[in-house]
């Protein structure tokens, strides 16, 4: 089946192509011999109820020093592709969200975007989890100090991070009693202006933070397990951790279960589970990783499976 695919991404050039997911997905529809275009959001527009997108043919190769080639641009309306990939990376801010519904107005054209842009929007990666408190350990969303205050006191140690981050960036571990508490808060709420996030601390961190891979709802039977670095407590791999392979256990195949159908019916064709211990933390949909890492320690071809039940939503559509 020939494909003219779009993808949505940041810049290309500034990619580490060795553990880059977008490109992974890139490189397998190399294979398949589709048509990619290329975007970035600053190339995506409307015009009298029509959206348009500046797009450049891309060819991709796996190769760590020149991994792509990009072809004159053009501007098109979205229409013209059968499929567009969503990858922009977080922080989903105001000009994101309006690139969602950019895409929303090409879904109503008849273009598959994946994920679907009215999912992407109601599922902020970590509120949630909200949705599925029976997965998650004990959780508060506050602006306010003395909230905060009182949930740390509680429960002795918690993690506290902003709404909009990603790869670990400004997450705090805090002691009940820690002098750096109100400076701590003051800094992620803007003195009371911005939603903080504080889950209960789970030391299960030291065996790693899981990273589940869901496609369409079924997940990928291994995780990589994001081990912290000697001296820290964050497991991202963007802040020092290491990867290691786990086949999934009962409990994660459980908390898939629970989050799955939802998954589908918001059209979130590809998300990442982060799971430490028992406990459901985040939901990714904008742009998950980890499919390189996997792929290489699994002989996997996860692209290749979203790919699939991609074109299967493709020719379903006739």
């Amino acid at each position: 089946m020939s494909v003219r695919l779009g993808v949505a991404m940041d810049p290309i050039a500034t990619i580490k192509p060795y553990k880059d997911t977008t490109l992974a997905m890139l490189l397998e529809a190399e294979r398949r011999g589709w048509e990619i275009q290329y975007m970035e959001l600053a190339d995506l527009s409307l015009r009298d109820g029509e959206a348009f997108a500046h797009m450049r043919a891309l060819h991709v190769r796996d190769d760590n020093y020149r991994w792509f080639e990009l072809g004159d641009g053009r501007r098109r309306p979205l229409a013209d592709l059968d499929l567009v990939l969503m990858r922009k990376d977080p922080p989903v801010d105001s000009e994101y969200l309006y690139a969602t519904y950019i895409l929303e107005i090409a879904e109503r054209a008849g273009v598959l975007v994946a994920n679907r842009p009215a999912g992407l929007r109601d599922a902020q990666e970590k509120l949630y989890t909200a949705h599925f408190p029976q997965c998650c350990t004990p959780t508060l969303v506050d602006m306010r100090a003395e909230p905060i205050r009182a949930f740390i006191h509680e429960h002795g140690r918690a993690v506290l991070k902003p709404l909009h981050g990603m790869g670990g960036e400004s997450v705090f571990v805090v002691d009940d009693g820690d002098p750096n508490t109100t400076v701590i808060i003051e800094t992620l709420s803007q003195r009371g202006q911005r939603y903080v996030m504080a889950q209960r601390y789970l030391p299960e961190i030291s065996a790693g933070d899981k990273r589940i891979l869901v496609i369409d709802g079924e997940p990928v039977p291994y995780a990589l397990a994001r081990i912290p670095a000697s001296g820290e407590t964050r497991g991202n791999i963007a802040a020092g951790g290491r990867g290691e392979g786990v086949a999934l256990s009962e409990r994660d195949r459980w908390i898939v279960e629970q989050v799955a159908p939802a998954l589908r019916e918001r059209g979130l064709y590809f998300a990442g589970l982060d799971v430490i211990g028992d406990a459901l933390t985040e939901i990714n949909v904008t742009s998950p990783t980890c499919v390189r890492e996997l792929d290489a320690l699994y002989g996997l071809n996860i692209a290749g499976q979203l790919f699939d039940v991609l074109a299967r939503e493709l020719e379903g559509r006739g």
